[in-house]
């Protein structure tokens, strides 16, 4: 790797943390939020966290490369007048403002989600609660913590005694064949399961152990990229769903401690067409 891991994440942390100051301002009001979607939202809250991570790592990294949920791909900035550069070997992975529905509704539970990759692979990553001031960061090989205390995934290892969190697609009501029967079996199986509408916040609960496990589809890069390492980081275990190593570009990812994975993916197995590519 050939970036500082701690320095990314720092710097990480302080976007993120820039950022969830423009969603608490906005936390509270009517909102108007437009349709990219059937049922996907963006606000003006959205835009304005996402303009101001943008700009806040081409202030300081210009040479990095940044995939934005609104606004998508900006290669690094070109060095001394020369060409731009699209093959930059770090890239920021941004969600300003991740459980839009939540926010648009006033539904407190929602943040920003800031993770750094380095010649591929997840360097950094910063998770930012604004509601309630809670900060979730890792470096790689430098564990996780939250607002700067250690953090560890849970040791619960059966699967009826566990608390469970996932979500669904925006897809959900076109296809409830595909997603409904395992949500289901989970339900059947597992202490709980909560749906409460915000990956990157999930998967960081996984990571302090407020929740025991995860599964989720259809999940876009800047949804997991902070809040996988952060669990790995945990001591957690982040796969696809068949087991396979977990990709940013994958969609579906489970994740628990070691022992609790391996049945969640024995439930995941039960069900292939949950890991079906959307239509």
């Amino acid at each position: 790797m050939t970036a500082d891991a701690g320095a990314l994440r720092d710097a990480a942390c302080e976007f993120a943390r820039a950022a969830g100051a423009i969603l608490l301002e906005g936390y509270g009001r009517a909102h108007e939020p437009e349709r990219k979607g059937r049922i996907d939202l963006v606000t003006e809250y959205d835009r304005r966290s996402e303009a101001l991570l943008v700009s806040l790592i081409r202030g300081r990294f210009p040479g990095h490369a940044i995939l934005a949920e609104e606004s998508g791909m900006h290669d690094g900035a070109a060095r001394a007048g020369g060409p731009s550069r699209p093959g930059a070997s770090v890239r920021w992975l941004c969600d300003p403002l991740d459980g839009t529905t939540n926010f648009s509704h006033n539904y407190p539970f929602f943040g920003v989600s800031v993770g750094v990759e380095v010649d591929g692979a997840l360097a950094a990553g910063a998770v930012y609660d604004p509601v309630r001031d809670e900060l979730f960061a890792a470096a790689a090989a430098a564990g996780a913590t939250l607002n700067g205390r250690p953090i560890r995934v849970s040791g619960i290892g059966r699967l009826e005694d566990a608390l469970l969190v996932t979500g669904f697609p925006y897809d959900v009501r076109e296809e409830p064949d595909r997603h409904l029967p395992l949500f289901k079996e989970f339900l059947m199986r597992a202490q709980g399961v909560r749906r409460d509408g915000s990956a990157a916040l999930n998967l960081c609960y996984v990571a302090m152990a407020r929740f025991d496990g995860m599964w989720e589809g259809d999940l876009s890069p800047w949804d997991v990229a902070a809040g996988s390492l952060i669990v790995r980081e945990a001591g957690g275990v982040v796969t696809g769903y068949a087991g396979d190593p977990m990709r940013l570009d994958g969609r579906r990812i489970v994740t628990a401690n070691p022992t609790l994975h391996a049945r969640l993916l024995e439930v995941v197995a039960l069900h292939p067409e949950a890991g079906a590519l959307a239509r």
